[in-house]
Formats: structure tokens, C-alpha cells, sequence
């Protein structure tokens, strides 16, 4: 007969009481919220934080500033937070409001792109706009903007999803005409998460399994043709895997990036450590951020930015899986794809896992066209969260809780309390 250790049993039992601490902390009714702002919240810091560190030697160079690039972020997120917390104050009625004029201001600015003299070509994509003195990028906008109408119309349709007819029409046409404007300006890989974005549309609402079979063959010969009509392009797409096969050349931005993550080892060489930002790595402050994260805050600090990243597509689902709401089920859903599908594209860009398509990783990679539309969104999933049911009576109760005691706490309370 086995026997018992004392120490096993005491071992088996904190498992056991630990496992059940956390069951009831995630039953409880503001997890959620609670989740989705502190995840939010810490990458928006550590983003501030790599972004000032990555950007301070082009900073200094280009601008005789060290911290020049790291202020215009800055004010950025200083136009984003109240823009999150107003949206998630926002009621869903004029949220849903807003979708068809949303779509429309994205369409009107890609067209626009095309326009000769308001277009700007960086890095071979004619994808930004000049306005004057602000120069922007329509296809972040148009993320946001096709998730929400996508969402306004399914949900208006929710009764009427189980025909093929009122699944693709009119979602699918109005989606694949923003990914073709997306296209003309050579983007493939903002057309490529955008494309992401229609496929969970569909699959949220039900859409039949033959569809996605076909579209994402049509999609994948397309993706195709179109990297193979540039030679860099092609290069990329058949030297990632190796890309100290073409060092010089196409392998050159890969490589670093590599060589980025490697010298960080667990720990990294600490904030502002780096010596690929020195100008071996392009794009280091932008999107090969990740590599400069890697080299100065290690595995550690790689791991940690990807598990905030899922918690926030975990405590999202909760969300959308919680909701009666199709509305909120749908847009969040799609955010959620938005989201974590640029973090999975980027972090597999600099780990030579897919080709360098040019994706931000959101939230940390510099940029205001970007990171504006990824804070409404988060915090449009923070509202979602905060109005849920249960989350929504125990904020009531809270206020509830903190009336009753500053009225206890005033002269006139304690008198009445007395009275009593």
C-alpha cells in the first residue's frame, strides 16, 4: 500500500484552493472590464516606453532631439484616451448610428489616396494622405469603421442569418471594395488583416463552411499574384524563411531583427540597451519594434506583451460570448481578429516566421493613424464590458455603497442617523 505524504496532501490542497481563488476571481462580475483596461493600460505604457527608447538615436539624428518622435506619440495618445473614454461611454444607438457615415469617411479617404498630389508613397505603398500638415493612413480608419458596420448590419439581420443571401450581402461586397481600394495602393498586408477581419464577420454569423474553403483559396491566388507583380516583393516572400540567404538585400531588415532578439536572451540589456536601433535595424520604432522590446526587455518582456495581448482577446470573448446583444457579439468578435491577428502578423514578421508585409503591432509600435483607432476599439470593448448585466449592477451597487457613506460621513448624517 502506497504511502501518503504529509507534504503531498498539503501540496495537492493549495492547488487545489489555488485553482479555485482564481475560478472565483474570474467569475467575478467586473473581471472583464477589469481585464481589458488594466491589459490596455499596461501596453499602452510599455509602448510609450520602447517607442521613446527605439526612436531615440533616428530622434536625435533626423531632428537634433532625442525625444522628437516620442512627443508626437505623445500627443497622440494624449487625442486617444479621451477618444477611448468617450467611446466607451458611448450608447450602442449611436454607436450604430455612426457605422454607415464610419464606412463612408473610410471610403472617401482611400479614394482620395488615389487622388495624384494627396496620395504618399512610403516604402513603395501609396497608402497615406497628405492634409495639409497631418498626414494620415485611411486603412487604419477603415478597420475600425468595417467592423462596426459589419456589426450594425448583421446584428439588424440577426434573424435573417441563415440565408446565404443576407450573410454576403451587402457585407461582403462593401468589405471587398475597401480591400480593393487598399490594394490599388499596393498594401497587401493591411488588405491581408482586413480580409481577416470579413472571415471572422462571416464566421461569427454562421456562414457556411464551403465559403471559407473558397474564399480563402481566391484570396490566397490573389495574395500571390499580386506579391509576384514586385520583384521585392517576391524576394521577400521566398527568402523569409532564410533571410541571411539575401543578407544584403531583401534579408537585411529579418536579419537584425534576429539578431535583435537573440542578444536579449531571458532578461534583455535593459531599457535603452539596444545597439540595433543604432541604424543596422529599419523600422526599428515602428514595425520591428518587437525586436528592440526583445533586445532590451528579453524573453521576459516578449512574453509578457504577447500574454496581455491575449488576455485582452480573452477577457473580449468573454464579453461577446456573455452578450444577448449581437451587436456588441459581432463588434467585438471583429475587433478581437483586428487586434490579435496584427500582433500575431508582426511578432511572425520578426521572428522570420512570415514575410515583412509592413504590420504595426498595435498599441506599441509608433504611429497616430494606428493607435488612434486601436484605442476607440479598446475602449469600445471596455464599454461593452462595463455594460454588461452583472458588471453594470455591481458599479451601480459600488455607487450605490460610496452615496450612502458620504452621506453617513457628513454632520447632517450622522444627526439623522441619531435621530433614528
Amino acid at each position: 500500500m502506497a504511502t501518503v505524504h504529509p507534504e503531498d496532501v498539503a501540496r495537492r490542497g493549495g492547488t487545489v484552493a489555488w485553482g479555485r481563488s482564481v475560478r472565483h476571481a474570474l467569475d467575478r462580475p467586473l473581471t472583464s472590464y477589469y481585464l481589458l483596461l488594466g491589459a490596455s493600460a499596461l501596453l499602452l505604457t510599455i509602448g510609450l516606453i520602447m517607442v521613446l527608447s527605439a526612436s531615440s538615436v533616428r530622434s536625435f539624428r533626423f531632428y537634433d532631439d532625442s525625444y522628437a518622435i516620442v512627443k508626437r506619440q505623445l500627443m497622440w495618445v494624449a487625442l486617444g484616451i479621451p477618444a477611448a473614454w468617450l467611446a466607451s461611454r458611448f450608447p450602442y444607438s449611436a454607436i450604430r448610428r455612426l457605422a454607415w457615415p464610419g464606412l463612408g469617411v473610410a471610403v472617401l479617404l482611400l479614394l482620395l489616396v488615389q487622388v495624384p498630389g494627396l496620395g504618399v508613397t512610403v516604402n513603395g505603398n501609396t497608402n497615406w494622405l497628405a492634409l495639409g500638415p497631418l498626414q494620415l493612413q485611411p486603412s487604419e480608419i477603415a478597420k475600425l469603421a468595417i467592423v462596426l458596420w459589419a456589426a450594425h448590419v448583421y446584428a439588424r439581420k440577426e434573424r435573417r442569418l441563415d440565408r446565404l443571401h443576407h450573410v454576403m450581402v451587402p457585407v461582403v461586397p462593401g468589405l471587398l471594395a475597401v480591400i480593393v481600394l487598399v490594394v490599388l495602393g499596393h498594401d497587401l498586408g493591411t488588405a491581408l488583416v482586413l480580409f481577416a477581419i470579413l472571415l471572422a464577420m462571416l464566421w461569427i454569423v454562421g456562414a457556411p463552411t464551403r465559403l471559407f474553403v473558397f474564399s480563402s483559396s481566391v484570396i490566397g491566388v490573389v495574395a500571390l499574384y499580386l506579391a509576384s507583380t514586385s520583384s521585392e516583393r517576391r524576394e521577400r516572400l521566398t527568402n523569409f524563411v532564410d533571410p541571411f540567404k539575401d543578407y544584403h538585400d531583401t534579408g537585411w531588415q529579418p536579419a537584425h531583427g534576429l539578431y535583435a532578439l537573440s542578444t536579449g536572451g531571458w532578461f534583455g540589456e535593459g531599457i535603452g540597451g539596444s545597439t540595433q536601433k543604432w541604424g543596422d535595424l529599419p523600422e526599428a520604432h515602428t514595425d520591428f519594434i518587437f525586436a528592440v522590446l526583445g533586445e532590451e526587455l528579453g524573453l521576459v518582456g516578449t512574453l509578457l506583451v504577447i500574454v496581455l495581448f491575449l488576455t485582452i482577446a480573452f477577457a473580449a470573448t468573454r464579453v461577446a460570448v456573455a452578450t444577448e446583444d449581437p451587436f456588441v457579439r459581432y463588434a467585438t468578435f471583429g475587433i478581437v481578429v483586428w487586434l490579435l491577428g496584427q500582433m500575431i502578423i508582426n511578432v511572425g514578421m520578426v521572428l522570420a516566421l512570415l514575410p515583412v508585409i509592413g504590420i504595426p503591432l498595435p498599441l506599441i509600435s509608433y504611429g497616430g493613424s494606428a493607435l488612434l483607432p486601436s484605442l476607440v476599439a479598446l475602449g469600445l470593448l471596455i464599454g461593452f464590458a462595463r455594460r454588461e448585466p452583472e458588471a453594470a449592477a455591481a458599479f451601480a451597487a459600488r455607487r450605490r455603497s460610496r452615496s450612502t457613506g458620504v452621506a453617513a460621513a457628513s454632520p447632517t448624517g450622522r444627526g439623522a442617523g441619531r435621530a433614528d
